[in-house]
């Protein structure tokens, strides 16, 4: 397994393999962003690959949007993401140990949002083994927390916000 960042050939790459599993929402336009931030440094994006292909990758938003997180200096762990065939080989795990050694000489917490629904369970369960902990303020949705009564959609934008300390 090779980690490492985002090259400006990825975004096809990152692309083609996500429409070939039937992932929507990862365009051309999403990876040349990052790919911009990146050289900004406002994002660390990390690639993972397995035999010379394409695994995985995650990021890290240095400001978060979440409110709370960038209130409080927290960077956020944000878009991983494994494709099906690659899963349960320690992928995800990877990427997370180097963002949080990344995140570690710049800040003592990190944060991260997981999803509510069926499809975030594995990811739930990774988070919560790693350390990961609830950061008390409920529900958020687009990077703002939920108040009591709110109807929101049960989308990739609705999220429980967990943090973790490092040092």
């Amino acid at each position: 397994m090779v980690i490492r960042p985002l090259l400006p050939p990825d975004v096809r790459t990152i692309t083609e393999a996500f429409t070939a599993v039937g992932w929507p929402g990862k365009p051309v336009e999403l990876y040349r962003r990052y790919l911009t931030e990146q050289a900004a440094g406002e994002r660390l994006v990390r690639v993972a690959e397995i035999d010379g292909g394409f695994a995985g990758y995650l990021c890290v938003r240095w400001h978060s949007e979440y409110e709370p997180f960038r209130l409080a200096g927290v960077p956020e762990i944000t878009d991983l993401n494994v494709l099906p065939q690659h899963r349960r080989r320690g992928i995800a795990t990877r990427l997370m140990e180097v963002a949080e050694a990344a995140i570690a000489q710049r800040s003592p917490v990190v944060g991260l949002g997981c999803g509510l629904y069926a499809d975030y369970g594995p990811a739930m369960l990774l988070y919560l083994r790693r350390g990961y902990v609830p950061d008390g303020r409920g529900v958020a949705y687009r990077g703002r927390s939920v108040v009591a009564g709110q109807s929101i959609a049960v989308d990739d934008s609705a999220v429980l916000m967990l943090t973790k300390r490092l040092r």
